[in-house]
């Protein structure tokens, strides 16, 4: 009798398992996939649907129409291992704490990440492409991990086998999808290295041969702030800073200029074939109408304004990236839609995990962008913290600086400078940031009121600094 009835047990037990698991596998299929698209060095008007009347872009323009398009989308600290470690972790710099190429994840942050997080919660995570990070490849803190350390190059097999890296990381993301444990959701990162420059190739913008007919016969207008007397008018810190130095390699003659930004555009172009494919392999497997998009840029770019190449500084044009969410199961009426609030590089992380139904860390600063989508104007940022130190022992190559910026408002101060020097920006009026407003008397409570929220941001992230 015992053994009938342990029999019958084991069986009960046996068919409880059975549906649990078929249970947890209905959850999964509930819950999104999730598809991180991350491009580097890519600024937010660098896109046909953000009013770019001259770049090759009809899968990014596709996925704009398709989902919600963020208009003022950031980054907190324009340089790339700092701003992927806070995509990483949806955290400011000041939290946690990497400024330098060379510096790694602690194994206690590595499992705070996005992905040790939605792992945690059943996802299925893969990553390739471009890592950012110092220190060893986090090579077991994924199911399927194929990133690759420092800056990669664009042609891994040698230029004359016309391989693009561009191709390759699509190659890979393919082959991680496709190979995927089809039992889980999916948390899938593509981190891409275009449209970043090669600084040791005197052709800096090393794009896919595939893509040479593009823009051939089109002038590129020059940028409105490459006016000499606007270069003169700044400090001469920031006269002979890095900017400066890399805007004589790219941007000299009107020739250079023009040889530069196409190959730039066509990197880019490169990466809207690929989200092309990959969009294309979600509705060959049947997971289009459950697979999340999220699609950004590490930081913005120079392309000549105030006379400078680079970011690391906190003019537009170096801290506004794209930022698109394509969410099939959402309604259709939003398809095409553009979204005002601002939204930053720390507030992916807390989104893909809403996104996956895990619950937000209190450690995280940024917030998911999801309830923008509900109700924009409920949920909207009053203001955030820009902050750059890399660079802090070489100055002027690359000037320290912090910041604030409201909807309207961009305050930064330089921090290196003697005596120290501000610039302040009203963003509604003078939206190129020609006019600045620091030393404007009409200007000073507007000055004062800035200084004391950068303030109030130091003493509320200093203490986590340290």
């Amino acid at each position: 009798m015992s053994t009938n009835i342990s029999r019958r047990t084991f069986l009960q037990s046996a068919t409880a398992a059975v549906a649990a698991m078929s249970m947890r596998k209905a959850q999964a299929q509930d819950r999104p996939n999730i598809l991180f698209l991350l491009t580097d060095d890519m600024r937010h008007d660098c896109m046909g649907c953000a009013g770019n009347p001259i770049i090759h872009t009809p899968e990014m323009n596709r996925l704009a129409d398709d989902g919600v398009r963020f208009t003022n989308g950031f980054v907190t600290t324009p340089i790339c291992c700092a701003s992927r470690a806070s995509f990483f972790t949806g955290q400011y710099v000041a939290t946690h704490g990497i400024e330098q190429f060379n510096v790694p994840f602690t194994p206690e942050q590595l499992a705070q990440t996005y992905p040790a997080l939605v792992r945690d919660q059943g996802y299925y995570t893969g990553f390739t492409g471009k890592y950012g990070l110092g220190g060893e490849l986090p090579k077991d803190s994924m199911d399927d991990f194929r990133g690759y350390a420092g800056q990669g190059v664009f042609f891994p097999e040698g230029e004359d086998k016309g391989i693009h890296l561009t191709s390759v990381l699509g190659d890979q993301a393919v082959d991680i999808i496709k190979q995927r444990d089809k039992s889980k959701p999916f948390c899938v990162s593509v981190s891409f290295k275009a449209p970043h420059v090669e600084d040791r190739d005197p052709r800096q913008f090393l794009y896919d041969p595939k893509l040479e007919h593009l823009y051939q016969d089109i002038e590129i207008p020059p940028p409105p702030k490459d006016d000499p007397a606007i270069f003169e008018a700044q400090p001469v810190f920031l006269r002979e800073s890095e900017n400066r130095a890399r805007w004589h390699r790219r941007f000299e003659t009107p020739e250079l200029y023009q040889q530069m930004v196409k190959g730039y555009y066509r990197l880019i172009s490169g990466v809207d074939v690929q989200i092309g494919r990959l969009r294309a392999l979600l509705e060959e497997e049947g997971i289009a109408d459950n697979t999340v998009i999220i699609f950004t840029s590490d930081h913005g770019f120079f392309l000549g304004e105030r006379g400078f190449a680079g970011k690391w500084l906190m003019d537009e044009e170096s801290i506004r990236v794209p930022f698109i969410i394509y969410d099939p199961r959402r309604p259709k009426y939003e398809a095409g839609t553009t979204c005002s609030p601002m939204v930053l590089n720390i507030d992916v992380a807390p989104t893909i995990l809403d996104l996956a139904g895990a619950p937000v860390p209190e450690y995280m600063d940024g917030e998911s962008v999801l309830p923008h989508l509900d109700n924009p104007a409920q949920h909207r940022r009053e203001s955030w913290f820009f902050e750059h130190h890399f660079g802090a022992k070489r100055t002027p190559i690359i000037p320290q600086s912090e910041g604030v910026r409201t909807e309207r408002y961009s305050y930064v101060r330089y921090l290196d400078a003697d005596p120290e020097y501000e610039e302040l920006y009203d963003l509604l009026v003078d939206p190129g940031q020609f006019n600045n407003l620091a030393k404007d008397p009409a200007h000073k409570g507007l000055l004062a009121d800035m200084r004391t929220r950068w303030q109030a941001y130091v003493e509320e992230l200093e203490p986590i600094r340290q």
